[in-house]
């Protein structure tokens, strides 16, 4: 899409009062934020801003944010993430949309939305990128609406799709990227299962598709690209404290599953144990608050679920121990808590939409359905995301469990001068000192005794020394 200069001027970023507003957080700071002071809201929930999607150009390495709004899809520069710049914007076929999601493949970007006729499906060029993106297809010739996709390998998957006029429904369907300009449909969930009504979202890998199927459950289905069709592999459609099964990650040895039940409000976040696909089960449930609602989850790592809450932001979890979740740290996008300003009486839908969390800067970006687009500096609530690890030589943590004092054994390569820092379970820094570490074989102690029994985080911090470790007081 050619950039109009005159729409990059009335959407200009405005550091205004929302940027200068006091958040409540704990280990993660803003870096940047934007959001557009013309665009309106949509009238049935006052949502703004829906999703937001992450892209790296290949041959600058410039990092931009894709973030969906009630009227369309803005591009912002985000490689500086304290000064956020407005790139693009591509309009949908329709304004008061309350869905939005993207996914790209190489330098395509794929847009849907699942608001009523008129709707369509955008395949848009980011290669032009800095300059502006170019709209390569806008129609309703593969389908008109469709409520979430996913990328696996050439293949994308969507979910919940509607075909223009009469065409129909399915729960999912899968098409081909073989030519990423132009997708072909290979097969229709409904031809195996019919029984399966909605396809709310799915997360595929190497076409084992996790499928979030409201209020039937999760169900697991493998697509057989030889044979063309699903087999199902397993189903969970009974489980604690259960609602409108809406969205789940996978932690990357494929043994952890995390989701989320959006509806009724309030639901806990669901741990599932995956590692017998055919023997799947509740590992345990977890929260950030009685009230608040989670939307979308996402893994960092190989045990750090970062999640999208309604009324209650970015909030950040460890679960290298998936019987017992720790939240490492949160910042609270909303700041629409306990108000109304207008906004209808469907009051629920505030704060974070989504988030992207795979940006080679290590940012996150998070949509704020009023609020617009947070950059995010999350580093210190992701402490530990690679335990045990160290490039200066090895250390070991003993007695762990502990009473009165933990003992550091280090080995170290070179002389370190190192933060050393322990957090509870709610990322509430606890105890911090500075230690000057001599190379070779020491011992430092740490003294606990003031600390309540519990679960804590010890961090050892310097110029080459990265280390983290669940300790236990007792």
């Amino acid at each position: 899409m050619k950039k109009n200069h005159a729409l990059l001027i009335a959407f200009i970023l405005l550091f205004t009062g929302l940027s200068k507003a006091q958040y409540d957080k704990q280990n993660i700071s803003m870096l940047g934020h934007w959001f557009s002071a013309t665009q309106t809201a949509e009238p049935t929930y006052g949502i703004k801003y829906n999703s937001v999607y992450g892209w790296t150009n290949p041959v600058d390495h410039k990092e931009y944010a894709v973030l969906g709004s009630s009227s369309g899809t803005y591009i912002i520069d985000v490689t500086n993430p304290a000064s956020p710049v407005y790139i693009d914007y591509v309009a949908g076929r329709r304004t008061n949309c309350v869905w939005r999601e993207y996914k790209t493949y190489g330098h395509f970007l794929y847009g849907i939305s699942d608001d009523s006729s008129p709707n369509s499906f955008q395949i848009m060029d980011l290669s032009y990128l800095p300059d502006s993106i170019h709209v390569i297809s806008d129609n309703t010739t593969l389908f008109e609406r469709s409520h979430t996709l996913y990328v696996d390998g050439n293949k994308l998957y969507c979910g919940s799709v509607t075909m223009p006029g009469t065409g129909g429904h399915f729960s999912m369907n899968v098409y081909s990227l073989a030519n990423p300009a132009a997708p072909v449909l290979l097969r229709k969930l409904n031809q195996d299962y019919p029984s399966i009504n909605h396809v709310h979202d799915m997360l595929v890998r190497n076409d084992t598709v996790y499928a979030s199927c409201g209020y039937q459950g999760l169900f697991i289905y493998k697509y057989d690209s030889v044979a063309n069709d699903f087999t199902e592999l397993n189903t969970l459609t009974s489980y604690p404290d259960q609602g409108y099964n809406h969205s789940s990650t996978i932690s990357p040895d494929g043994h952890t599953m995390v989701f989320c039940d959006e509806v009724p409000a309030g639901m806990a976040v669901k741990v599932l144990d995956i590692s017998d696909i055919n023997n799947i089960g509740i590992s345990s449930t977890f929260e950030s608050n009685a009230s608040a609602t989670p939307h979308n989850p996402y893994i960092k790592g190989k045990d750090r679920v970062i999640i999208a809450y309604y009324q209650d932001g970015v909030q950040i979890f460890d679960i290298s121990d998936p019987a017992l979740p720790v939240r490492t740290g949160y910042f609270d996008t909303d700041t629409l808590h306990g108000l109304n300003d207008g906004y209808p009486s469907s009051f629920t839908y505030h704060g974070a939409w989504g988030a992207y969390i795979d940006l080679p800067s290590g940012v996150i970006l998070s949509s704020d359905m009023q609020n617009g687009l947070y950059i995010l500096d999350a580093s210190n609530a992701l402490v530990g995301i690679d335990e045990h690890k160290t490039a200066n030589g090895t250390i070991s943590v003993y007695p762990n469990p502990a009473t009165g004092r933990i003992s550091v054994s280090l080995q170290l390569r070179e002389n370190e001068k190192a933060a050393v820092e322990i957090y509870d379970i709610t990322g509430r820094k606890v105890i911090s000192e500075t230690q000057a570490i001599a190379a070779g074989k020491s011992t430092v102690s740490i003294y606990t005794s003031d600390l309540n029994p519990g679960i804590y985080l010890l961090r050892i911090k310097g110029k080459a020394l990265d280390y983290s470790q669940k300790i236990v007081k007792e």
